[in-house]
């Protein structure tokens, strides 16, 4: 299980439909709104 960087929730990265990545890393996000704050301002997130 991932953590959601935006909202701290666990997200299964099996089954995750949103993620993304900074610096290399892939991070899994609950929903659309978590995912597009992240892409607003990664480094803020991270």
């Amino acid at each position: 299980m991932a953590i959601d960087p935006i909202c701290k929730k666990t997200v299964d990265e099996k089954t995750a439909k949103f993620t993304g990545y900074y610096k290399g890393k892939k991070y899994y996000f609950c929903t659309t709104d978590c995912k597009k704050k992240f892409d607003a301002d990664p480094a803020k997130c991270v």
